[in-house]
């Protein structure tokens, strides 16, 4: 179940941005400076890492570090008792690879336990409503069966595979809206 907070119009970015999301033991919002030392553990963890082309460099971190809070799409992915960051969600339409763009990192410590589905799913169910209706893609490296089960387990189904990276990489789409409505009810 996903619960709509706040989408304001900014001046300084989209009028889908910012927005709050909330599902029943997470909350989605804007990444703020606040975030970035446990996000900096997403960037740096080998084991989350391990299929996204190893950690991120001193210097790529340093220009997130600059860019990421308050990006349009990039959502700090916490728990709700704790407000404890377990992850980040980002939607990016128009994406170079043919619609809305869903991608998604976890620390490891939180594998396991259903919130990555349920993150995602509250994240993409808000990007079937941005402007545009562009179809939902997903794209994870082939070899990370992990990652593919999550697309799967909201309704995504595996299409075109391509190499990027000197990797395969397998794309996902949204069978239909409404099937991801449906899977998110139940």
């Amino acid at each position: 179940m996903l619960v709509r907070i706040a989408s304001n119009s900014s001046a300084q970015g989209p009028a889908w941005w910012p927005a709050l999301l909330e599902t029943p033991r997470l909350t989605l919002g804007p990444v703020t400076a606040e975030d970035l030392p446990s996000i900096e553990r997403l960037w740096r963890d080998e084991r989350v890492r391990r299929f996204l082309g190893g950690p991120v460099t001193e210097d790529k971190i340093a220009v997130r570090h600059r860019r990421l809070p308050g990006t349009p799409g990039a959502f700090a992915v916490k728990d709700r008792p704790k407000a404890q960051l377990v992850g980040m969600v980002t939607i990016e339409p128009d994406s170079p690879r043919g619609g809305t763009e869903v991608s998604y990192t976890f620390l490891p410590e939180w594998w396991g336990r259903g919130l990555g589905r349920e993150a995602v799913a509250a994240a993409v169910e808000w990007a079937l409503d941005l402007p545009g209706g562009n179809p939902v893609v997903a794209v994870t490296q082939s070899a990370n069966t992990g990652s593919r089960r999550l697309p799967e387990a909201i309704g995504m189904v595996a299409g075109a595979e391509v190499v990027e990276y000197g990797e395969p990489q397998t794309v996902y789409r949204l069978r239909s809206p409404a099937h991801m409505r449906q899977k998110s009810n139940t």
